[in-house]
């Protein structure tokens, strides 16, 4: 799906650039994090949209078409114009690996380079890393409440629109969704896909058993059938269970089939009672319909006879939160011939103040368990010694704290682009899945729970706890 996307981007990316070259700023490096602050909605997150964010940065070139659109404007000057003609990304790019979980203030990515380079890319990496990230996290919290059970994505006609139709389909899968209904998405990232057929299909016949029968006739070995169109329990279910004779009879065996409406806990524990007693125990129980993790869980909780999750709507578009809210914020700037100037915003809201400087996030774990205990937010120059204690503690409420004596870290963030280059591996989908795994298994259920989960601690390193407060105490006296 390579399109140039170069001018995705807000225009006061362009008028910044304008002007930072005006000022003879061209050669100044610029360190932006991109993070999410904060919420009461996302506990943690599962990053995602890394490789379509460096498909993006490495595809980036302003066509003469561009160039031409832009002069159009009458905002921006010929020299600029001239600059834009050549504008490759030339700078560093570091992230966590798709499928990391993350944490309200810790950067997902990093970008180093010259500050016109590193301010053009906030808005399409936003965009991106925003979108996958929030459904990633959705899929994962289905995933949670599914206990296990396949899911299946079935998002596509209720997404806003192609891109995040079928990039949404590779971020559920990230999250934990197992197959998706989505063609294209099927075909771009080897996903497998997965569907029955629709109520027109039963209305589409002079009865009920004859669509199913026809139906079965053309997928003797992938018969899933929807029981709902008429009666669930008095046609669809008795229907289907004529079909399946007569394809055990032929040498094939169903596969099951899907309710889409009513009542799903009762009607699930009726249809298994009956596909039961007529020799069908292995035939599945498919259940979609306005599903996401709470319903999942409430069915659960009732005692639900279903095998298999379709869940659309409300994960495609993340319904209850639709939007991550994550931002790209200045952290340092290196003039040319001078060191690191660590940066900082301030705010009357606490939760608005950024962390100065450039970083690394650090995960901790306890030796024993292979638990994931807390977070440790450094300078990148900043190295931890795990054959020493390390005492961590709020960067709030500092007389919290906590020694680890037993432990484990790991830094989370990897160089993805050097010198504009790429020098990172993409795993293949399957292999993001499979670490995906690992990473949910390293974390306590407590903090994965969907009502009042557990606070994951996110601390400070005591360098960059002590550089964050310098910096406000300097920026306060300066103003007064």
């Amino acid at each position: 799906m390579m399109r140039n996307l170069t001018l995705l981007t807000d225009l006061y990316q362009l008028t910044m650039m304008n002007g930072y070259l005006r000022n003879g700023k061209e050669k100044d490096i610029a360190v932006f994090d991109l993070f999410y602050r904060r919420n009461g909605v996302i506990s943690y997150s599962m990053a995602a949209g890394l490789a379509q964010a460096v498909e993006y940065v490495l595809g980036l070139s302003f066509d003469e078409e561009d160039i031409r659109y832009l002069r159009s404007l009458q905002l921006f000057d010929e020299p600029f114009l001239e600059y834009l003609k050549n504008f490759r990304f030339t700078g560093d790019i570091y992230a966590v690996p798709e499928g990391t979980i993350v944490f309200p203030e810790e950067p997902i990515m990093t970008v180093k380079a010259p500050v016109l380079e590193a301010q053009f890319l906030e808005t399409a990496l936003l965009n991106i890393i925003n979108h996958q990230t929030l459904i990633a996290t959705k899929a994962a919290k289905v995933a949670f409440a599914a206990e296990g059970d396949a899911v299946m994505e079935f998002g596509l006609r209720r997404a806003q629109g192609p891109d995040a139709g079928v990039y949404g389909a590779r971020a559920a899968v990230i999250g934990g969704c197992k197959s998706t209904s989505n063609v294209l998405a099927g075909k771009l990232f080897d996903i497998p896909v997965s569907g029955t057929h629709a109520h027109s299909w039963v209305m589409n016949f002079p009865s009920e058993y004859e669509a199913f029968r026809a139906y079965a006739r053309l997928f003797p070995d992938a018969c899933l059938l929807l029981v709902d169109t008429y009666d669930t329990l008095k046609s669809g279910v008795p229907n289907a269970i004529r079909v399946f004779e007569e394809l055990r009879a032929a040498g094939h065996e169903p596969k099951g089939i899907r309710l889409d409406s009513g009542d799903l806990a009762y009607l699930s524990k009726c249809a298994r009672k009956m596909l039961d007693e007529a020799g069908f125990p292995d035939a599945c129980i498919c259940a979609s319909g306005d599903l996401d993790e709470y319903v999942i869980a409430s069915l659960k909780a009732q005692g639900a006879k279903i095998d298999l999750w379709g869940v659309g709507t409300k994960l495609i578009t993340s319904a209850d939160f639709p939007a991550l809210g994550g931002v790209y914020k200045l952290s340092a700037l290196y003039p040319v011939g001078g060191g690191e100037i660590p940066k900082i915003k301030l705010s009357d809201n606490s939760d608005k103040i950024t962390n100065p400087g450039f970083k690394q996030v650090y995960r901790i774990y306890d030796k024993k368990s292979g638990k994931a205990e807390a977070d440790l937010l450094c300078l990148r120059s900043e190295k931890i010694d795990t054959e020493k204690p390390l005492t961590i503690f709020h960067p709030k409420d500092t007389w919290k704290r906590t020694t680890f004596t037993d432990y484990t870290v790991r830094a989370l963030s990897e160089p993805i682009l050097s010198g504009g280059k790429l020098v990172y591996k993409f795993p293949s989908l399957s292999e993001i899945c499979a670490y995906v795994e690992q990473e949910k298994s390293s974390f306590w259920d407590e903090y994965k729970r969907l009502v009042n989960p557990h606070v994951y601690k996110v601390d400070l390193s005591q360098k960059l706890y002590d550089m964050k407060n310098e910096l406000i105490s300097e920026i306060r006296e300066s103003n007064g």
